[in-house]
């Protein structure tokens, strides 16, 4: 859809709908023209709705993205039916004209300037599915389902929408992390143990020589420090495990 100024796309703002979500749809403007463009946007039903920029300037021969948020809803409408509107306007504005410089006296048309408007519905379509890990047959895809006509709504009956959007955020899992983890400690186990049987191997060795060389019933320094050795490897494979 395109008025004299702005090429609009889409022509309907489909939400894909979901119960206590906040949904999103991106509305694309392209200016055709040589001037630069100041633009509007008005709703129906403000308190629903967030758009972000509801005003600006798209630029000579350039384009903008408004994004239009759908506050979460409690309940689904009968039928995925939705008689919200949306309302664009658009004007020439000055050359080198900034996003603050839009003022509402600039699309009144009480003052004698051309104002372009155009209507856009709100269509609820079904959301995706997860993809299925059984092989299916194909099915008839449905087409989305519109909203009521215009029903001849005049600008009066728009709202200036909010500006301000709230993104939604969900946790990750990283199960790979643990893993990792777990086989790390397993192979420290398993090197501590491998250690600890070669030191228990030596001590009886050198017991035994030990006793063949010493007659007395002292306990050499070596013998003391290796049986103190084995005690500290085996409680670090007791907190590890």
């Amino acid at each position: 859809m395109s008025n004299a100024l702005l090429d609009i796309d889409p022509i309907d703002l489909q939400f894909p709908f979901e119960l206590k979500k906040l949904i999103s749809c991106s509305l694309y403007l392209a200016n055709k023209t040589d001037n630069y463009v100041a633009f509007k946007v008005k709703t129906t039903n403000p308190k629903k709705y967030c758009v972000r920029p509801n005003t600006g300037v798209v630029h000579p021969r350039s384009s903008s993205e408004v994004l239009v948020t759908m506050q979460a809803q409690k309940e689904a409408p009968a039928d995925l039916q939705c008689k919200d509107k949306f309302l664009l306007q658009c004007v020439v504005a000055t050359p080198a004209v900034t996003p603050k410089d839009v003022t509402p006296e600039m699309f009144s048309k009480e003052a004698g300037h051309r104002v372009e408007e155009t209507k856009l519905r709100v269509v609820y379509v079904d959301p995706p599915r997860p993809p299925s890990p059984v092989h299916e047959g194909s099915e008839e895809g449905s087409s989305p389902r519109a909203s009521v006509s215009d029903n001849g709504n005049n600008a009066s009956d728009f709202t200036a929408a909010p500006r301000f959007s709230v993104n939604r955020l969900e946790p990750q899992d990283n199960p790979s992390e643990a893993r990792a983890l777990i086989t790390r400690l397993t192979e420290e186990k398993n090197s501590a143990v491998q250690l600890n049987n070669r030191l228990q191997q030596e001590l009886e060795q050198l017991k035994r020589g030990s006793n063949r060389s010493q007659s007395g019933g002292g306990i050499p320094f070596l013998y003391v420090l290796l049986v103190g050795l084995i005690g500290l490897i085996l409680g670090y494979i007791m907190k590890r495990t």
